[in-house]
C-alpha cells in the first residue's frame, strides 16, 4: 500500500513542480491571443473553458489505455508502477505539454505539421502519412471491438452496430467540435475518473493487499522487462497518439496559462488512472498465471471481472459503459484528427462543410472496408507505431527549444529514451525482426547513440551560429 500511495503522491507533486518547471522553459504569454480567439471558426477553432477541455483531452487521450495497457503491464509486478510515475512525469507530461502548446504557437496545427515546422519538409510528409495510417488504424479497431461486445450483450448483429457506430463517427468528425464531443465528452470523462476511484476504494474497503515495490520481473512468461514495459504500458505513462488529440483542443483553449493544467494534467490524471488499474489486477490477480489467462481471452474480461467484483451491479453498468463507450470516444476523435491532418497537409479550410465531407468520405470508406479485415496481426504493430510517434515528437520539441536557446535536455533525455526503447522493442519483437533480446538491444542503444550524437551536433552548430550572430 504504502507504493501505491506514494506514487499517487508524487504524480500529483509532480504536476505542481515538474509541470510548472516544464511550463517556464518553454514559456507562456497570456497577452497573446490564442488561436481558439484569433482563428474562430465555430467548426474545429472554438473557445471553451479550460475545465470542459481538460475533460475533453482526458478522454480524448485515455480512453481504454490506462486501463488494458496497466492490467497488462501488471504482469511485470510492482515494476510498472515505476514505469508509470516517472514516464508520466519526465516523459508523458512533457510530450503532452509541448505537443498542445507547439500546436498553440503554431495556429493548432496537427503534429505533422509541427514535425515539419521543426524537422523538416520530409519528415512532415513521413508524418503525415504515418499519422493518417495510425489514426484510421485506431479508429477502426475502436469501431469492431465495441460492435462485437454490443452484439454479445445484445444479440443484435455486429453489422449493424458497426454501422451505427460509423453513423455516431461520422456526426463526430463533421458538427462542430462544441456539437458532440464538446457535449458528451465531458461526461464520460468523469465517468472514468468515477470508476476508476470505486475501483480504489473497493479494493481496500474489501482488503486486498496491493505489493509493494521491487524491481524483480514477475512476468509469468519471463518476458523481459526491457524493452517490453516500455510499449506495454504506453496510455498511462507515454503515447504518440495524444500528440494526434492535442491539436484538437489547443483550438479550443483560450488562455496560454490553461495550456499545463490541459495538458501535462490530463496526462498526470491519466498516470493515476493507469496505476489504479496497475495495482487492482495486482491486488485481485495477486500477480499469479491467471492474470495471463484472462489476456487468452480479452482485457475487457479483466475489466468485468474486476469491476464486478469490487462494485457489484454498478460495477458491472460502469465496465460495460467503459468497455463500450471509452473506445468509441476514442474512435470519433481519431478520424477527426485524421481529418484535420490531411487539412493542414493540403491547406483545405475546413469552415465549408463539404470541404469537411470531401476528406472524411474516403477516410470513412477505408475504415468501412478494413472492418472486414483481421486486425489482430496488424493492430500488434499499433504499441510499436505509437511509442515511435511519442519519439518523434520529444525530437521535435528537443529541435524547438534548442532553436529558441531553451533548456532542451527535459525533451531530449526521455527522446533519447524512447529512441532507445522502440528500435530495440522492433528488432526482436515477433511482430518485428525476432532477433534475439541481447542482439536487438544493442541494435537499438546503437540507433539510441546515432541519434543523440546527430542531435547533439545540430546543438553545436546552432550555439556555433548564435556566438557568430552574437559577435556580428
Amino acid at each position: 500500500m504504502i507504493t501505491f500511495f506514494s506514487a499517487i503522491i508524487i504524480l500529483i507533486v509532480g504536476y505542481f513542480l515538474y509541470g510548472r518547471f516544464v511550463e517556464r522553459v518553454f514559456g507562456i504569454d497570456d497577452s497573446l491571443k490564442t488561436p481558439a480567439l484569433e482563428l474562430q471558426d465555430g467548426v474545429d477553432y472554438v473557445p471553451m473553458n479550460w475545465k470542459k477541455i481538460f475533460l475533453i483531452q482526458f478522454l480524448n487521450i485515455a480512453g481504454l489505455g490506462p486501463i488494458f495497457g496497466a492490467i497488462q503491464g501488471a504482469l511485470f509486478g510492482p515494476a510498472a508502477f515505476l514505469w508509470i510515475v516517472l514516464g508520466t512525469i519526465f516523459a508523458g507530461g512533457v510530450h503532452d505539454f509541448l505537443s498542445g502548446h507547439l500546436s498553440l504557437k503554431n495556429k493548432g496545427v496537427s503534429a505533422s505539421e509541427l514535425v515539419g515546422i521543426y524537422l523538416g519538409e520530409g519528415a512532415r510528409k513521413v508524418m503525415v502519412v504515418f499519422s493518417v495510417i495510425l489514426l484510421v488504424l485506431v479508429g477502426v479497431v475502436f469501431v469492431t471491438g465495441p460492435a462485437g461486445l454490443l452484439n454479445t450483450l445484445t444479440n443484435v448483429n455486429t453489422q449493424i452496430w458497426v454501422v451505427v457506430i460509423f453513423a455516431y463517427y461520422i456526426m463526430a468528425t463533421i458538427l462542430p467540435i462544441d456539437k458532440v464531443i464538446g457535449k458528451i465528452y465531458p461526461v464520460f470523462g468523469a465517468v472514468l475518473i468515477i470508476m476508476a476511484v470505486g475501483i480504489a476504494g473497493g479494493l481496500f474497503v474489501k482488503g486486498y493487499t496491493i505489493p509493494e515495490l521491487t524491481l524483480t520481473n514477475l512476468h509469468p512468461d519471463g518476458k523481459p522487462i526491457f524493452p517490453y514495459l516500455f510499449i506495454t504500458i504506453a496510455c498511462g505513462a507515454i503515447s504518440g497518439f495524444h500528440a494526434t488529440q492535442s491539436p484538437l483542443m489547443a483550438r479550443c483553449v483560450e488562455h496560454e496559462r490553461e495550456i499545463r493544467p490541459v495538458f501535462y494534467g490530463s496526462m498526470v490524471a491519466e498516470g493515476i488512472i493507469a496505476l489504479i488499474w496497475a495495482a487492482a489486477a495486482m491486488a485481485f490477480f495477486k500477480g499469479e498465471p491467471q492474470l495471463a489467462a484472462i489476456y487468452g481471452g480479452t482485457p475487457s474480461i479483466g475489466v468485468n471481472e474486476m469491476s464486478v467484483t469490487l462494485l457489484g451491479p454498478v460495477g458491472a453498468a460502469l465496465a460495460i459503459l467503459g468497455v463500450v463507450a471509452c473506445p468509441i470516444t476514442s474512435g470519433d476523435t481519431a478520424f477527426r484528427s485524421a481529418r484535420l491532418t490531411i487539412a493542414d497537409s493540403f491547406n483545405v479550410k475546413q469552415e465549408p462543410i463539404k470541404n469537411r465531407f470531401l476528406i472524411a468520405i474516403p477516410l470513412f470508406a477505408v475504415g468501412i472496408a478494413l472492418t472486414f479485415i483481421d486486425f489482430n496481426i496488424i493492430w500488434r504493430y499499433f504499441a510499436w507505431s505509437n511509442q515511435t510517434l511519442a519519439m518523434i515528437m520529444l525530437w521535435t520539441g528537443s529541435m524547438f527549444l534548442l532553436k529558441n536557446n531553451k533548456n532542451y535536455l527535459i525533451t531530449a533525455i526521455p527522446a533519447i529514451f524512447m529512441t532507445v526503447v522502440t528500435f530495440s522493442y522492433i528488432m526482436q519483437a515477433p511482430e518485428g525482426f525476432k532477433l534475439p533480446a541481447q542482439i536487438g538491444n544493442g541494435i537499438g542503444g546503437v540507433i539510441g547513440i546515432l541519434f543523440t550524437v546527430l542531435f547533439f551536433a545540430k546543438v553545436s552548430k546552432v550555439k556555433k551560429s548564435n556566438s557568430k550572430q552574437h559577435i556580428v
